[in-house]
């Protein structure tokens, strides 16, 4: 609680609260002009911080470990399927984002919590091998790769990029896509394997607001956050895919 200032009193001022925004199907470029411009605000006061959970329509994005030998279509089987390939400045290598696969972008200035870039990702992937195992999933690391697999498939990519200290991108986990056209897209390398999901690993369908709100139970616990504002648009999205498969409403 905030007190007004008077003599002799001690004002104590609230964390700000984590803002959170559900945004169902988003274009990956509106997506990223968010981050970017809540990178900019969190710069600026490095004790807020936010939290992006949506979808993006297809399209392939290359990270910093990744190659266009690992897309194994070529420009014409692109065309014909409507995949743009986008180059990005995230870790991690390339990644094909389908409706049914939940995109999480944290942005959080890493001095104020207390947190290098290490500690950072370790925490993050605390937070999804959390949530698997609400669904008796075993997920597991391998220690040159970011991510989490099971068994030999990968289920989560993980990979994130940093300006003024500030985190951004983050993680993007399969929920219950289509998994064959991820058969095409190397995501770990060639001795990767194929991304999995929840849907297939747990043997039957499942909702993904749930799941949603799973993950965001385990991140505030993870990253010890107290309180939460919940949004479901923001002004400067322009462009937003048709509402899909991780809808806003359960």
């Amino acid at each position: 609680m905030n007190f007004e200032p008077s003599l002799g009193t001690v004002v104590r001022t609230a964390e700000p609260a984590l803002e959170v925004y559900l945004l169902g199907s988003v274009d990956f470029e509106a997506a990223l002009a968010l981050q970017h411009r809540l990178v900019f605000d969190i710069a600026s006061n490095r004790s807020a911080s936010a939290l992006i959970l949506c979808q993006h329509p297809p399209l392939i994005t290359v990270g910093r470990q990744g190659s266009r030998a690992h897309i194994l279509c070529d420009g014409e089987e692109l065309r014909a399927r409507r995949w743009r390939v986008r180059w990005v400045n995230r870790g991690g290598g390339c990644l094909l984002h389908m409706p049914g696969q939940m995109a999480i972008y944290p942005i959080f200035a890493l001095d104020h919590v207390g947190l290098g870039v290490h500690d950072y990702l370790e925490r993050l992937h605390d937070v999804l091998f959390a949530l698997l195992d609400d669904f008796n999933i075993r997920g597991e690391r391998r220690t040159s790769q970011p991510g989490i697999w099971v068994a030999r498939r990968p289920i989560a990519s993980v990979g994130v990029a940093i300006r003024d200290w500030v985190a951004y991108f983050g993680a993007a986990l399969n929920i219950h896509p289509n998994l064959l056209p991820f058969r095409l897209v190397q995501t770990a390398g060639p001795t990767g394997g194929t991304m999995t999901s929840i849907e297939r690993e747990r043997h039957g369908p499942l909702r993904p607001a749930f799941v949603r709100e799973r993950l965001l139970e385990h991140f505030t616990d993870r990253f010890r956050i107290s309180r939460t504002s919940l949004f479901f648009d923001h002004p400067l999205l322009k462009r937003k895919a048709p509402s899909d498969a991780l809808a806003t409403s359960s």
